[in-house]
């Protein structure tokens, strides 16, 4: 494979991994709450990712890249952009079935374009502006599968609301967390991407904690009771987050995040065989859809 597309196999993997930490995530909300399920992954991430660090710095003899203001200012916007981000979308999926939350956030992708775009100035392209439009479309028609939950008036338009609201933040902290692996002044993409992650991490582990060791102590001595779980979160997130990291390090944070609405597929099937939430004919036909903007993207990538 041409070096040029390992972004493809990288963002796949991504997905992969973080339906894996959703679906545990989703489960933690009903012990520790939202902002408790919210530290998890970043609590539990960290001692992975500093792993992950210290396992390249040893196999490969390069130093970790110094921080500058820039980087560390992009870091921190894309750290705390993702804490709100996660936080909105576990809301939301108390209200809504795993799947359909999924797909909410899955807007994102038109989103992590303009921004990148006019943030970053990374260039988008006919084909690639048609490969988001395609599988955006297939987020709507999923979008409109409401779960068990689901109210009437308000409380039926809040949910989509929130998934909405937490792609948006999710594509601006993609847009961060990209602009910090460019501000790096040296160091392989691996290295630079490894390295951001860590400090990423650091900074939401440090925000999280001090926020339930004053606000709700509880949840932050329940996931430490619960470590187990929690573990597994926080190594699938971390693994999630190096692989997207990676990718944001290759390639435009709008390629990235078009070919992780595979995400969505994989969520489709956690919702069928773990939570036994069934998929009705309109959604197949968004999960098409879906498929052919990505396809669609990873054609005109190669």
């Amino acid at each position: 494979m041409d070096l040029s597309l390992i972004w493809i196999p990288s963002t796949v993997a991504a997905a992969a991994a973080q339906t894996a930490r959703n679906a545990m995530q989703h489960r933690l909300t009903e012990v520790l709450g939202t902002v408790g399920a919210t530290q998890v992954r970043f609590l539990y991430g960290l001692p992975f990712a500093l792993l992950f660090l210290l396992l390249l710095t040893g196999l490969t003899g390069e130093a970790v890249p110094p921080p500058n203001a820039r980087f560390l200012a992009a870091i921190l916007a894309g750290a705390l952009l993702q804490i709100a981000a996660t936080g909105l979308m576990l809301a939301a999926m108390r209200a809504r079935s795993f799947g359909a939350v999924i797909a909410y956030t899955k807007t994102e992708p038109v989103q992590v374009a303009l921004f990148g775009a006019i943030i970053l100035g990374d260039p988008l392209g006919l084909t690639g502006a048609l490969a988001i439009v395609v599988a955006t479309a297939g987020v709507f028609l999923l979008s409109g599968r409401k779960g068990p939950a689901a109210g009437g008036g308000w409380a039926e338009l809040l949910p989509p609301l929130m998934g909405i609201a937490a792609g948006g933040a999710f594509a601006l902290a993609a847009v961060g967390f990209r602009g910090a692996i460019l501000a790096l002044p040296e160091g392989s993409p691996l290295m630079r991407s490894t390295t951001s992650l860590a400090w990423t991490l650091a900074a939401q582990t440090l925000v999280l904690v001090a926020w339930l060791a004053v606000m709700n102590r509880p949840a932050l001595v329940g996931s430490l009771r619960i470590w187990r779980s929690s573990l597994f979160a926080g190594f699938m997130g971390a693994l999630a987050s190096q692989c997207w990291f990676f990718g944001f390090a290759v390639t435009a944070a709008a390629n990235v995040r078009t070919l992780g609405l595979v995400e969505v597929l994989f969520a489709a099937i956690v919702s069928r065989r773990v939570f036994v939430q069934t998929i009705a004919p309109v959604e197949w036909l968004g999960y098409a859809l879906v498929c052919g903007g990505i396809a669609l993207l990873v054609l005109n990538a190669a």
